[in-house]
């Protein structure tokens, strides 16, 4: 299936809405039928594993309460039938077929795209007009949803909420989605759904880390290299003039040891590279109970064997000088460019053999024994 953009091309809706505008698109997906329910999303919401909300409130009242999950079965269904919205996070990751529908988004450079979360809200069911930092794709699964949104408005929240909800907003443009269209909305937009009868969204979000998030990451990885990267030094030292005072030549001088020791990371795209692989990650992959040897992935890929990645995994990979690096939910391996491309682009299939020179072997079986993927026998 082709992307779900109707008469775009990616390359126009790129150019000319990505960050930049909004973008209706009438029946993005025609005759859609969800491969899950309302039902089917409630009982996720009850696991343990997922993570999940429930919102209830108006924006008139402002009585917004927000309750996590997980939910039992009883409180779901003693729910009334007005001015509720359930979510769930990560719904690709725990049903395996929606990974294929995330695919479907692939002129958007995987690494950039987060999850998919569902929510499902009765008539009158809303967050409240709000902004998100983060591009995402909005598709009406089911019933009906007005959409609405500013480009201009008042940054102040509601006091005491729950919720970021903004305390005004003029309306500037509105839809009414109904199932199979899809809005894009870009980032810093503020934006108010609100359901005007039972129904599902699917929001296919984005992952925009702010320069904090990078920064506070770097610390983290700066402190478990071994080397510190030098220490404030000051020759040259005039005795000091007023009390407590740090001078301007000294903030010079703090300034540039950090901004050295950044710049003399010998490795810093491969912090970029790991800290893009586990941003937002939820959960990450476990070790299997019994660690498998290189000999035995190579013999069992040569007799048919495919590969399955685990749905908790995320993959990135850059270009380095020799072949590439692959960074597995923030573990580095190194590997083929053909190897990296396949494990990136697929999520279950069968590894050429060809492409297993000994280092790319020694990452696949890394791989597998780490949690990231397990090989399936062809017997």
């Amino acid at each position: 299936m082709s992307a779900p953009l109707g008469k775009l091309r990616p390359e126009q809706f790129l150019e000319q809405y990505w960050q930049k505008k909004p973008c209706l698109i009438r029946q993005a997906f025609p005759d859609f039928s969800p491969m899950l329910d309302e039902n089917d999303l409630a009982g996720l919401a009850c696991e343990e594993m997922a993570e999940s909300r429930l919102i209830t409130g108006t924006y008139a009242a402002a009585d917004w309460d927000v309750t996590h999950g997980p939910f039992s079965e009883q409180e779901l269904a003693a729910l009334g039938e007005q001015n509720w919205t359930l979510l769930v996070q990560d719904v690709e990751k725990h049903y395996a077929p929606l990974q294929k529908f995330l695919s479907l988004f692939s002129f958007i450079p995987n690494w950039r795209l987060d999850d998919l979360m569902i929510s499902y809200a009765v008539a009158g069911g809303s967050v409240g007009p709000h902004v998100d930092q983060y591009d995402v794709f909005l598709l009406q699964a089911s019933g009906r949803r007005r959409w609405q949104i500013a480009g201009s408005f008042e940054p102040e929240l509601l006091s005491d909420c729950p919720l970021n909800v903004l305390k005004q907003f003029k309306v500037e443009q509105e839809w009414v989605l109904e199932a199979g269209d899809m809005l894009y909305l870009p980032p810093g937009l503020a934006h108010y759904g609100l359901e005007l009868d039972a129904g599902m969204t699917w929001s296919v979000g984005s992952r925009a880390p702010s320069a904090a998030d990078l920064l506070q990451g770097l610390g983290e990885w700066l402190a478990f290299l071994p080397d510190e990267g030098g220490r404030y030094s000051d020759p040259g030292l005039r005795p000091a003039a007023r009390a407590g005072e740090i001078t301007a030549q000294a903030l010079d001088r703090l300034r540039g040891l950090m901004l050295t020791r950044i710049n003399d990371i010998d490795d810093l795209n491969a912090y970029l590279a790991a800290f893009m692989s586990r941003f937002r990650l939820a959960n990450e992959p476990a070790a299997p109970p019994e660690i498998i040897s290189t000999a035995q992935v190579l013999a069992e890929i040569s007799d048919g064997a495919e590969l399955m990645r685990n749905p908790w995994t995320r993959l990135v990979w850059i270009k380095t000088p020799t072949a590439a690096c692959i960074f597995a939910a923030g573990q580095r391996y190194e590997c083929s460019i053909d190897l990296a491309v396949f494990l990136c682009g697929h999520e279950h299939g069968h590894v050429d053999s060809g492409w297993l020179d000994q280092t790319s072997l020694a990452c696949l079986t890394g791989l597998i024994n780490n949690g990231h993927f397990l090989l399936v026998s062809s017997r």
